[in-house]
């Protein structure tokens, strides 16, 4: 009888398996107990350790970051294997996000794609990302609100631009040409808040929610999808502007 050599697992697998001794019978108390929640707080500090290690650690600490946030997706999708109503595992995870890739890149995966330029691209997987979440009656539908304020202001404004409520090529209301500028700004803005007793992040975020009140009232002022600016300020349709008062 011949023998066939069984393939040897690979760094992924043996991972994948690591994860699963841990939470079986037998294996650490403290993992089998895990949920979905509870996990949140280690997703959050894993992720804000890769970032770090991408803006300014080394080689070895980008290395470690990933594969802590790696294990978390690992560590989640065995969880999800063993949930009833959930039952996937991270097999299902890779397929569907491959799927997801290949479907939003025609340009790359079909025979008849065109080169494209990044604009091209950008435009295209908006239009593609419509069509997989049909559901959503507004351009802010999938925006985490959890997300840090700034990040969040950041998406917001985006959305704003892409329904016309924002020019995105309008004059800057600040004269700033790098980061290297922006940050001291930006830093002497919290400090100010600071001294008068003023909470910057939830100073930003009741503008951000007066500005998604407002691209909402938009959205449904038009009803066919065709924004333009309003009347006032042609750069900003009065939604960005220093106060009066």
């Amino acid at each position: 009888m011949t023998e066939y050599a069984q393939p040897t697992p690979s760094a992924f697998d043996e991972l994948v398996a690591t994860v699963a001794r841990l939470r079986a019978p037998g294996g650490c108390p403290w993992d089998a107990e895990q949920t979905h929640a509870s996990l949140v707080q280690y997703l959050t500090e894993e992720t804000h350790e890769l970032i770090e290690a991408i803006e300014s650690g080394s080689r070895d600490d980008l290395l470690e970051e990933l594969g802590d946030v790696l294990y978390q997706v690992v560590f989640h999708a065995s969880i999800a294997a063993e949930t009833p109503g959930e039952d996937f595992d991270i097999q299902e995870v890779a397929a569907r996000m491959t799927r997801k890739m290949v479907g939003r890149h025609p340009h790359v995966f079909e025979e008849s794609g065109a080169q494209k330029t990044t604009d091209e691209v950008i435009a295209g997987w908006d239009d593609v990302k419509a069509a997989e979440k049909q559901h959503r009656t507004s351009v802010l539908d999938g925006i985490p609100q959890g997300m840090p304020a700034l990040a969040l202001a950041d998406k917001v404004l985006g959305r704003a631009q892409k329904i016309g409520l924002l020019e995105t090529d309008a004059p800057a209301l600040l004269p700033i040409d790098s980061e290297a500028e922006l940050g001291p700004i930006l830093l002497a803005i919290v400090s100010a808040a600071k001294a008068q007793g003023l909470d910057s992040e939830r100073a930003l975020r009741t503008a951000l929610r007066d500005l998604q009140d407002e691209i909402r009232a938009a959205e449904q002022e038009s009803g066919d999808g065709s924004f333009g600016l309003a009347d006032g300020d042609p750069a900003d349709a009065g939604v960005i502007a220093f106060p009066t008062a």
